[in-house]
């Protein structure tokens, strides 16, 4: 009987650890960190840069006082703009980059962050960015967004440069405080309006 035991004991292991990242967001969350700081999830940075087909100055947001923006008032900055929400693993997995990546344009104006809680649940995400030491600010909608912005998937974030074109469009994990991503950064702030 003990045999079987000592047998069967990494496959007990390995069903926990299976659970463990199936059901505690926190955990998946970890996995999906260490995969990013190895280079598994880097951001989409394609050249293409794309027009969009909606009116920016529909496309709103609020914050947790219910001052309204527009990302039309945003034209001729960087916008740097994610949907995520409290539940979601892969949201809160890639949150550390974020963090990294503000910290070191929080000053920059040409720079904007609008960090957006799916969740529309301000004392939620407002507490989990405290828990974490985050500083960015949380955003809500406040319009309706066009579907080829936001379609749902969590994480989503867009970049758009100065002219308002989306200069990257990426759905899901990625680690924005790579290299690679603030040299792209770097070079939209280069570029002459």
């Amino acid at each position: 009987m003990k045999r079987d035991w000592k047998k069967h004991t990494s496959t007990i292991i390995f069903v926990a650890f299976v659970l463990v990242i199936l059901f505690v967001p926190a955990a998946k969350a970890k996995l999906i960190q260490g995969l990013m700081e190895i280079g598994l999830f880097k951001p989409d940075l394609a050249e293409d840069k794309k027009v969009i087909n909606a009116d920016l100055s529909a496309i709103k947001f609020k914050d947790a006082k219910g001052n309204i923006l527009s990302l039309a008032d945003l034209k001729g900055k960087i916008v740097f703009l994610n949907f995520w929400a409290t539940w979601c693993p892969p949201c809160l997995a890639e949150m550390p980059s974020i963090n990294k990546f503000y910290e070191q344009y929080k000053n920059d104006e040409e720079v904007v962050f609008l960090m957006i809680d799916a969740d529309s649940d301000f004392p939620k995400a407002q507490a989990y960015l405290n828990r974490k030491s985050y500083k960015f600010k949380v955003y809500t909608f406040a319009s309706n967004i066009p579907k080829n912005i936001f379609s749902g998937s969590l994480p989503t974030t867009i970049v758009f440069d100065k002219k308002g074109r989306i200069a990257m469009n990426g759905v899901g994990a990625a680690n924005y405080a790579s290299k690679e991503f603030l040299t792209f950064i770097k070079k939209l702030k280069d570029l002459k309006d």
